[in-house]
């Protein structure tokens, strides 16, 4: 199959998958479900990005959540200090986001993926710390004294969307379909890069080092370029999330956070391009199921991450591709013991 009707038939699924999350509103109509939908939605578009840039580009990056707050703290601090609208200040911090990712793939691509690993999360710390102690007091509009990134506290009462006044009681069905559309944007440029030319380039470096290089793929500037572009939707989506929660803070940096991302990849299928939108369902239901256990819920995610690299290690997306080919072979009366393919 060609990477363009490849392309093509994962496009028909985003576009099933619309349709039916479009809808979803007329049956569930509770406030509380459709916020949890927007989580949901939030954090597999986190997800779907880093499993580019980890599952096909090979960067083990730490630092996802470190670019999802630099979206999320650039959409606050333009909104608070700079009087934008969250409309602009979305694409804004977005842009903003791709340029710290710049300079961060500089400092580190070309290290060995180890390195890679504990500088990003080396850098994500520094700036947690640097925010937390943040103590410089800035007059805002208002005349109140705030703190330039917002100290410990963070943010709060950032400006909505403006549904609030458009819908009133349903502004959160708005909410709902800005980040629907917010999602859907980074599903479908997943797709693009994961079976597009740079994940062409990806395949090559990774099945054959030398000889991709001699052919004139260089592995720093393709990793490069996916860290940005991975960056400026993960961005997106971080200041998605300040908007529609009118408040963002050092919280995004939780190493919990940190790896209830991670799970969503890993139990959704590495390296797949589905994957991390059915894990993001299921770390989800789960965390919903454990929500009353306390601390024991990040110890379940815990647990479960490690059940799916020990026994599932393709997780749900591998799973299911291997039952659907035996049923395949079954179907045409084919033994799968003896195909190889």
């Amino acid at each position: 199959m060609t990477s363009l009707s490849t392309i093509q038939k994962h496009l028909i699924g985003v576009v099933a998958m619309l349709i039916f999350m479009a809808i979803v509103p007329l049956f569930v109509t509770q406030r509380y479900f459709l916020g949890e939908i927007i989580v949901f939605m939030i954090w597999a578009s986190v997800a779907v990005q880093w499993n580019v840039l980890m599952g096909h580009a090979g960067v083990f990056s730490l630092g996802q959540m470190l670019i999802f707050a630099v979206g999320a703290y650039s959409a606050a601090i333009s909104m608070t200090y700079m009087d934008i609208s969250p409309w602009m200040a979305m694409p804004l911090s977005a842009v903003v986001a791709a340029a710290a990712a710049f300079i961060i793939g500089l400092a580190c691509l070309r290290l060995g993926p180890a390195y890679v690993a504990l500088l990003t999360f080396a850098i994500s710390y520094m700036v947690y710390v640097l925010i937390i102690t943040d103590t410089a007091c800035y007059t805002t509009v208002a005349g109140g004294c705030q703190r330039f990134f917002g100290g410990t506290t963070g943010f709060s009462r950032l400006e909505d969307l403006g549904f609030r006044q458009m819908l009133r009681g349903n502004w959160v069905v708005g909410n709902y379909f800005t980040v629907l559309v917010i999602f859907t944007i980074s599903l479908v440029a997943s797709i693009l890069v994961i079976h597009g030319r740079l994940g062409l380039a990806f395949r090559a470096l990774s099945d054959s080092p030398v000889y991709a290089a001699a052919r004139g793929l260089n592995r720093t500037r393709s990793q490069l370029i996916a860290f940005v572009v991975t960056a400026f939707f993960t961005g997106l989506t971080g200041a998605v999330y300040a908007t529609h929660f009118r408040s963002t803070g050092p919280s995004l940096f939780d190493f919990s956070t940190l790896l209830f991302i991670l799970a969503m990849v890993i139990v959704g299928g590495l390296r797949s391009t589905w994957g991390p939108v059915f894990g993001a369902a299921m770390m989800m239901i789960l965390v919903e199921v454990a929500k009353g256990m306390g601390d024991v819920r990040n110890t379940v995610i815990g647990v479960v991450l490690v059940l799916f690299v020990v026994f599932l290690p393709k997780g749900i997306a591998g799973l299911t591709s291997q039952l659907l080919h035996r049923f395949r072979l079954r179907h045409t009366g084919r033994n799968p013991l003896s195909d190889k393919t």
